[in-house]
């Protein structure tokens, strides 16, 4: 596999390089990549209100990439290649991601492009994927808007976001069939919408009244307008739809205005170590929408191949985590879907891996990987996750893999 150990030795080390400092070695768009390494691109949000949530999309890309090259790298036809990530800081901004994806591929000569954190920012990069017809594997874009512009060169391994909260009013209905009314708040961007608009037609489905509906601007500071009137109703369940910092908030001031529905849920938010870091006891008996957990039963043919294996070897990697915030696997996931369409393709030539990503449909730790004709997953269920009272966060659903029954109802305030 290796002409020398000179020569591993070398090529590791310039990968190693390329991976601190987020420079890498130009490598052309063709089958001849004369340094023996695939790059991929992307933005990350490093700073800015999604920089935790870049941090873990980070983390995860890293952990994908490093697996593979440390177990020999990846053969693609008749040659095999390290793996290298080069990324800049789109400081949470698509006016940013942009022009930096431009340079990646106009400049930097990356052979393939991963997505940046958020559906707003994947929305505004993917025509750039299309127009240099690029292939882009998006791990935390799930906005169905994403994919409705009939793109062939973009596709995406999350759950759709219509279908996030779904799971929590289905644990809920099952606690408690009677309960009938559900409040929800959620951020002005098109992935919160179309959550609000998944849970809104799936609660009516289950026969549940919605009593309370609003959207905030990104940089809301004060949740108090809207929880005020939501703890007028008395709603069996308040969801939220946002982002990390914003949930953070929205869940600490709904425990200081005693706001106190029977369940307490969001879209994003409690998976992250933050969570349970900021709001201590706060958080208790709080659901949390995952794309997954290590709990889940999969088997796959990535270097993991369970759930729980790959948490084992990300926690030695990243021991900092004390969860692992289902970014994180997502981002890892769509290094093993471009990693799977490079093998099938058996070439770097980015119309065959398209087509490749066209035709994949693999089991992986992360669970399925298929996409529709538009390129979304439509093919992975969501789980949730509970924080409770000792400290620790459990899966309660799907119900075949929970493991430990819902807490419900919530305590009164």
């Amino acid at each position: 596999m290796w002409r020398s150990p000179q020569w591993r030795y070398a090529l590791l080390l310039a990968v190693a390089l390329c991976l601190l400092s987020t420079g890498c070695v130009p490598t052309s768009n063709g089958v001849d990549n004369a340094g023996g390494i695939i790059t991929f691109g992307a933005t990350i949000s490093i700073t800015g209100i999604l920089a935790q949530e870049g941090q873990y999309t980070r983390d995860g890309y890293l952990m994908a990439i490093n697996t593979i090259n440390q177990d020999g790298g990846l053969k693609v036809g008749n040659r095999t290649y390290q793996l290298s990530l080069r990324y800049y800081d789109d400081e949470s901004q698509p006016s940013l991601a942009v022009p930096l994806y431009e340079q990646l591929i106009n400049q930097d000569d990356v052979n393939f492009l991963l997505g940046p954190y958020s559906s707003d920012l994947t929305e505004a990069v993917a025509p750039l994927a299309e127009r240099y017809r690029l292939p882009l594997v998006s791990s935390n874009g799930s906005a169905d808007s994403i994919f409705a512009h009939g793109y062939h060169y973009v596709f995406g391994v999350e759950s759709p976001a219509t279908n996030y909260l779904r799971g929590i009013i289905a644990v809920v209905l099952a606690s408690d069939p009677r309960a009938k009314t559900v409040a929800l708040l959620g951020a002005e961007d098109s992935f919160s919408k179309e959550v609000v608009a998944g849970a809104v037609q799936y609660a009516q489905e289950r026969g549940m009244n919605v009593v309370y509906q609003s959207f905030y601007p990104a940089d809301t500071q004060d949740f108090g307008p809207q929880l005020r009137a939501i703890r007028a109703l008395h709603p069996d369940l308040l969801l939220g739809a946002g982002h990390v910092q914003d949930t953070l908030l929205l869940a600490k001031q709904a425990k200081t205005l005693c706001v106190s529905p029977k369940a307490m849920g969001f879209s994003v938010g409690p998976s992250s170590t933050l969570f349970r870091a900021y709001l201590q006891s706060q958080a208790n008996d709080i659901f949390g929408a995952t794309q997954w957990t290590s709990a889940l039963k999969y088997e796959g043919v990535d270097p993991w191949r369970t759930p729980k294996a790959y948490a084992a070897a990300f926690t030695a990697r990243y021991p900092l985590y004390q969860e692992i915030p289902y970014e994180v696997a997502d981002a890892s996931a769509a290094v093993i879907a471009f990693a799977q369409a490079l093998e099938h393709a058996g070439s770097l030539d980015p119309f065959a891996v398209r087509a490749a990503l066209a035709q994949l449909d693999v089991m992986t730790f992360y669970g399925r990987i298929k996409f529709d004709q538009q390129g979304a997953n439509i093919y992975k269920p969501m789980a949730v996750v509970q924080l409770q009272p000792d400290g620790k966060q459990y899966t309660v659903f799907p119900f075949d893999v929970a493991e430990r029954a819902a807490l419900y109802p919530m305590p009164p305030c």
